[in-house]
């Protein structure tokens, strides 16, 4: 059975901090495989920021040819929107059946918010979710302390925001260093966030 962690995100762009996450994870878990899952519509965020899905798959696909134990995953597409992620679990699972185990990854400060989520008890009761570190303040719900579900893994701290990144390339700023390398090309040649 091949064990997948499966990393949502808008990837707005996506940038180092997610690669560095992702690979992480990949290289030190018992996670085989790392699916970046593009999401269409996040039920928290505004749609008028973010780019047409297509490209920011593109992007992923970009950052992420080189490695492996890495792939993006364009299944939310498939699916009505807004999409939850307990839908997009049980479709994976559907789709392919014992032979992948799916698991969440989800930074410290997305887990203080987990019991907000739709059919979150399900989620836990199924699958397991794979948390890294990120500076944040407050506590994380006490109840999911100790769950066996829930695994910590000590990954690099990575301050990062694709906010940060479009502001800042609006606004003229040399933003090439936090971009995989394909990904800046990319992003220039099509002139976005500008």
């Amino acid at each position: 059975m091949k064990k997948v962690g499966l990393y949502f995100g808008t990837f707005n762009p996506i940038h180092i901090g997610h690669l560095v996450i992702a690979n992480h994870m990949a290289e030190f878990s018992d996670l085989d495989e790392v699916w970046l899952v593009i999401t269409p519509h996040s039920p928290f965020k505004k749609k008028k920021t973010l780019l047409d899905n297509n490209h920011r798959y593109e992007m992923v696909y970009e950052a992420t040819k080189d490695y492996p134990k890495l792939r993006p995953s364009k299944i939310e597409f498939e699916l009505p929107q807004p999409n939850y992620t307990v839908n997009t679990l049980f479709h994976l699972t559907e789709k392919y059946g014992a032979d992948y185990e799916f698991s969440l990854m989800m930074g410290e400060d997305n887990l203080k918010g987990l019991h907000k989520w739709k059919n979150y008890e399900a989620i836990l009761e199924h699958h397991k979710i794979y948390v890294y570190p990120r500076i944040s303040e407050g506590e994380t719900d006490h109840s999911f302390k100790g769950h066996p579900k829930i695994i910590h893994i000590d990954a690099p701290i990575m301050e990062i925001s694709s906010t940060f990144i479009r502001k800042q390339h609006k606004a003229g700023k040399n933003i090439r260093p936090l971009l995989p390398e394909n990904v800046w090309k990319y992003l220039d040649e099509m002139n976005f966030y500008r």
